[in-house]
């Protein structure tokens, strides 16, 4: 290659003399004076041919050089010696010959004076897009000094980064900044909202169960709702059964009560000797009014006792009672206390009801459950045991009114005109659901020894169950005897009580002592009674000595209690 540009090939030469700003070599046209030949050939040390060996290894020549910059390869050979010109053409250096140039000048020798100097780009010469190829550097003369310029150093014309870096940090910080505070936003929107969400799920909660009346505190006078409506005016369907024992005689009263304004079933206990109005203005006892007046006497007197609106009566035999606890499919209860087989032909056998918790009983141990009454028990302890039965029979029938009607007409048992299968039936499948859901209970209603009821005692069972407001019959308006037989024939207790009746004394069922006694006493336990005793003594035909009156202990609910012995002749009365 040349050190120089031949363009025209002989008629314009050009040398190196900078680099433009985009770090392009620039180059200059060299006057004609100065151009040499070109001998590839020649020698250094034969003086003639061509100024240019390659092969030399004088001193004079150098070995091209590189430089690494993206430039153009540009050979830069320093000054030639002159060459004398030769004549002709000697492609092996013989002298005598004329130097001859390939590309048609005539080869010169010495320095040619310098001429103005004219810049310009060589053609095809890399614009300012293109990367040159590696520029090899010659030794550098003084006046051949490279004329570095600003443009050479792409920083120099490229904008600083350093501040977008900093604008990009700072926009990257303040994204994130704002990201920490839209997600802490989001965090307490979301913990309100839980809050809120808890608040009411808290607030429904706590106001499902002051509907259900379950929270403590809450008075079950009111409804299920929580509101303050009065007991009294809270609605209630109420019949009274009547459990007629047709083994072992008399009678078990209780009411069913369904308050349809707070869900709250009740099974109220009546004792037999609770005080009643007959319809003469008469006193009497709930159980003697049930034998006399029966179902619809009875009904009224309790509504005037109590204050109460009895809707209908159902008459239920103890055959009834065994036969529905087995359509039902038995029922569990804890029993009290161990019954003995009625059918039993020997004392001492296995009982038929054992003493525990969760005895399930069939049809005939569930009739002797409930009119079992131990020796010395009050009458309260038998009707209580009765109570038992029924809510286990509520919690084993359907809560289907159709089903529970179903099993009404399955006993074939004939009812009070007042009440038809149907609306037995429905009463009871509602019953059923409360008793199922816990929502019953079983109340004794308490009365007095005299039969009557008071304000205070009664209200938690007349004002708060039932509604109503105790009105029993003045005290003192009949004397009240109760009659235990110990006779040891059952047919005496039924032929003293008509005798008492009709001499004007309110009968009050005693029972059957469980032994016999020999001669029959009448006690009083106040002295005002002592009177009251001696004519009863006499108005069955017994003695009036000290030793048949006498002052003991009286039964609950009686002013005078006669204990019937062997003595007592019935035909004599």
């Amino acid at each position: 290659m040349n050190d120089r540009y031949d363009a025209g090939y002989g008629s314009d030469q050009y040398e190196l003399v900078g680099y433009d700003e985009y770090g392009q070599p620039v180059y200059r046209q060299i006057p004609a004076q100065q151009q040499q030949t070109y001998d590839p050939y020649a020698s250094q040390g034969q003086g003639q041919g061509y100024g240019y060996d390659p092969y030399a290894s004088g001193g004079q020549q150098t070995a091209p050089s590189y430089d690494t910059g993206q430039q153009a390869p540009v050979y830069d050979t320093g000054q030639q010696p002159s060459v004398p010109p030769t004549p002709g053409y000697d492609p092996y250096g013989t002298g005598g010959q004329t130097a001859y140039d390939p590309y048609g000048q005539a080869a010169t020798g010495g320095r040619q004076p310098r001429v103005a100097e004219q810049t310009a780009h060589i053609p095809q010469q890399a614009g300012p897009g293109r990367e040159p190829g590696p520029v090899p550097a010659g030794p550098r003369q003084a006046d051949d000094e490279r004329d570095y310029h600003t443009g050479q150093f792409a920083f120099v014309e490229q904008p600083d980064g350093d501040s977008e870096d900093v604008i990009d940090w700072l926009n990257f910080t303040e994204n994130r900044t704002e990201r920490r505070e839209e997600a802490k936003r989001r965090a307490r929107s979301r913990m309100v909202a839980l809050v809120v969400v808890l608040a009411l799920v808290a607030v429904g909660g706590v106001g499902y169960l002051w509907y259900a009346g379950k929270l403590p505190g809450v008075s079950s006078s009111g409804t299920k709702g929580g509101t303050t409506t009065s007991a009294v005016a809270q609605k209630r369907d109420v019949i009274v059964l009547h459990l007629h024992n047709t083994g072992g005689g008399g009678t078990s009263t209780v009411l069913l009560v369904d308050n349809t304004t707070t869900k709250q079933g009740s099974t109220v206990l009546l004792p037999n000797f609770l005080a009643l109005t007959d319809d003469d203005g008469t006193t009497t006892t709930l159980a003697k009014s049930v034998d006399d007046d029966g179902s619809s006497g009875t009904r009224d007197q309790l509504d005037t006792v109590l204050g109460t609106s009895i809707e209908g009566t159902w008459r239920l035999d103890t055959p009834y009672l065994q036969n529905l606890v087995e359509l039902v499919g038995n029922i569990d209860i804890d029993a009290d206390a161990d019954v003995p087989d009625p059918d039993a032909k020997k004392k001492g056998e296995e009982p038929l009801v054992h003493k525990g918790k969760d005895q399930t009983l069939g049809g005939k141990a569930a009739v002797a459950y409930a009119t079992y009454r131990a020796s010395g028990e009050a009458q309260n302890a038998q009707l209580e045991r009765f109570g038992q039965v029924m809510q286990g029979v509520l919690r084993k029938m359907s809560s289907d009114s159709s089903a529970a009607t179903t099993t009404v007409q399955t006993l074939a048992q004939i009812l009070d005109p007042s009440l038809t299968d149907k609306d037995l039936g429905t009463f009871l499948a509602k019953l059923a659901d409360l008793a199922k859901d816990g929502d019953y209970k079983t109340a004794l209603l308490p009365v007095q020894s005299d039969g009557t009821l008071s304000a205070e005692t009664s209200s938690s069972v007349v004002k708060d169950i039932l509604g109503g407001t105790a009105k029993s019959p003045a005290a003192g308006s009949a004397v009240r005897v109760s009659v235990q037989n110990a006779t040891g024939v059952k047919d005496d207790t039924e032929k003293a009580r008509v005798v008492l009746v009709n001499g004007g004394y309110t009968f009050l069922e005693g029972g059957t002592a469980s032994g016999t006694q020999a001669t029959s006493k009448v006690l009083y336990s106040d002295a005002a009674d002592k009177e009251n005793a001696t004519e009863v003594a006499k108005t069955l035909g017994l003695g009036t000595g000290t030793g048949t009156v006498q002052k003991g202990t009286v039964g609950s609910g009686a002013d005078v209690s006669v204990v019937l012995g062997q003595d007592y002749k019935p035909s004599s009365s």
